[in-house]
């Protein structure tokens, strides 16, 4: 077995748990993911060993949602895999150069709660499932998103970068 197949195995497991969490219904024309600091109050099932990996997911949405893009390339592995309303950036510079500027944007007004994380370790693999609310006005009108978002992290040269991400969000009703 090779191991670029180890690699991609875990990843397919994780997009199995990610598309359990998402919902089948359609998706939003605004940004449609959770990725943002969040509120620490949520229910968090995050085993000792992952606790490092899911910190760096924090320092991620914190650093998005300034717009701090410096930070946030750091944080990704080069070739990180993003996968969003049923379109993928390929690598860090993909997304950098594309959606990373409007993501930062979006959530510089919203209010991120995170409702609940999981997450789990796999040797140099960790996986962090979070579900959360995006709160933010459109049109003057307030709207509430649903997001689900999966993160896998790599342990590289004794630093976390991730690996992929998968986000999936629905206005609430």
């Amino acid at each position: 077995m090779s191991t670029r197949y180890l690699i991609i195995s875990p990843i397919l497991v994780v997009l199995l748990f990610a598309a359990t969490l998402a919902s089948a219904q359609g998706t939003p024309k605004l940004p449609s993911h959770a990725h943002a600091a969040a509120d620490t109050a949520a229910s968090q099932n995050v085993p000792v060993e992952a606790q490092a990996a899911a910190t760096v997911v924090d320092q991620f949405g914190t650093a998005l949602q300034a717009g701090d893009l410096k930070a946030v390339e750091l944080l990704l592995d080069p070739e990180v895999l993003i996968l969003e309303s049923g379109g993928a950036e390929r690598s860090r510079q993909e997304y950098l150069s594309h959606h990373a500027v409007g993501d930062a944007k979006f959530l510089k007004e919203a209010h991120v709660q995170l409702l609940r994380r999981t997450a789990g370790r796999s040797g140099d693999l960790v996986w962090v499932g979070s579900e959360s609310e995006i709160h933010f006005q459109k049109e003057g009108k307030p709207i509430t998103l649903l997001s689900t978002e999966t993160m896998v992290l790599k342990n590289v040269s004794r630093s976390w970068r991730i690996v992929h991400i998968h986000w999936s969000s629905r206005p609430q009703k």
